[in-house]
């Protein structure tokens, strides 16, 4: 990221519940603690462990909870960890890949605050709000909105409009972006470093837009996914670097593995069209066609100009499944 990308902000501190015209207190008592055991054999296991947690908010009054898909992706067994220690288990409903939502039913009562939905679309640089962790204030960071523009991860994927908030809220994952108004704008997904123009590292957090839940949320009630065919899929993790798109491994087994690329391979072309950057890169694989469809990669390797067809997959057929219901 660029020093121009964000606004700078000040130190973070906790919220001050007598600065808001809502009760921050109850509010946030519907962010909730996420904690998850997934099978050692699962494809995530290794890059994400076999024990994650993280946050989630309650979003209806039948006990759905809103988190990061990371937390619960392969979740062997899921717990819901309120305010005062109460624990609930709870069922994986869905994992959006595209967006990066997860969506947990608790399958006990949850006597909890229903956060309402916002407009992600309004928010302006520089507006106040709150990160919250489960745990109420002294797990919530009062922050300032940083940026809104495109990112790309180095795992396939692409968001439009990601939310930058900073200062840093120091356990991200989950964490509840929270408006003025009491209401919920977004779903806290990575920390970032940045440098300023003297040098200093300073720390931001990546939200994932609230708007992007509303138009998906009863095909991932219902299906368990979005209810269209899939992105094809390479298995890959490619990184910007002043070398250009570089491979940063594979997974194994996988499309691009199969197809001969390694780590160290340098992406110059997807089907013969020049990519520059991520988004370049995700998009000329994705308008290709659905996963199963064959791309070809040209890449450079010490040097010497190759090309690859890399046969896609869905790369929910990867993942362990049983625990989505």
């Amino acid at each position: 990221m660029s020093d121009d990308d964000f606004t700078p902000i000040s130190a973070g501190i906790q919220p001050d519940p007598a600065d808001f015209d809502f009760d921050l207190r109850r509010c946030l008592e519907g962010v909730l603690s996420v904690r998850t055991q997934i099978p050692e054999d699962a494809l995530t296991a290794s890059v994400l462990g076999t024990e994650r947690s993280g946050h989630g908010v309650v979003i209806n009054d039948q006990g759905l909870v809103l988190t990061i898909g990371y937390i619960v992706t392969e979740a062997q067994t899921v717990w819901l960890v309120d305010h005062k220690e109460h624990t609930v288990q709870g069922h994986v409903v869905a994992y959006d890949q595209e967006s990066g939502f997860g969506l947990v039913q608790a399958l006990g009562r949850l006597e909890l605050p229903v956060m309402a939905l916002g407009q992600s679309k309004k928010l302006k640089i520089g507006e106040r709000m709150v990160l919250a962790g489960a745990g109420g204030t002294t797990q919530s960071v009062e922050i300032k909105i940083a940026g809104i523009r495109e990112f790309a991860g180095y795992w396939e994927y692409l968001l439009d409009d990601a939310i930058f908030t900073a200062p840093a809220h120091p356990s991200w994952g989950g964490a509840a972006l929270i408006g003025e108004d009491g209401r919920l704008y977004g779903i806290g997904s990575l920390i970032l470093q940045t440098v300023d123009q003297s040098g200093g590292t300073n720390a931001a957090n990546m939200v994932i837009p609230i708007d992007l839940l509303p138009p998906i949320l009863d095909e991932l009630m219902m299906f368990g996914k979005r209810d269209k065919p899939p992105r094809p899929w390479l298995g890959w993790y490619v990184q910007e670097t002043r070398e250009g798109l570089v491979v940063a491994g594979v997974v194994d087994d996988g499309p691009a593995d199969s197809a001969g690329l390694e780590s160290g391979d340098t992406i110059i072309e997807v089907n013969g069209t020049a990519v520059e950057d991520l988004p370049d890169l995700y998009r000329n694989v994705w308008t290709t066609g659905l996963a199963g469809v064959d791309v070809t990669i040209t890449f450079e390797r010490e040097d010497i100009r190759q090309s690859t067809v890399v046969t896609s997959i869905d790369r929910g057929s990867r993942l362990k499944s049983a625990q989505v219901h």
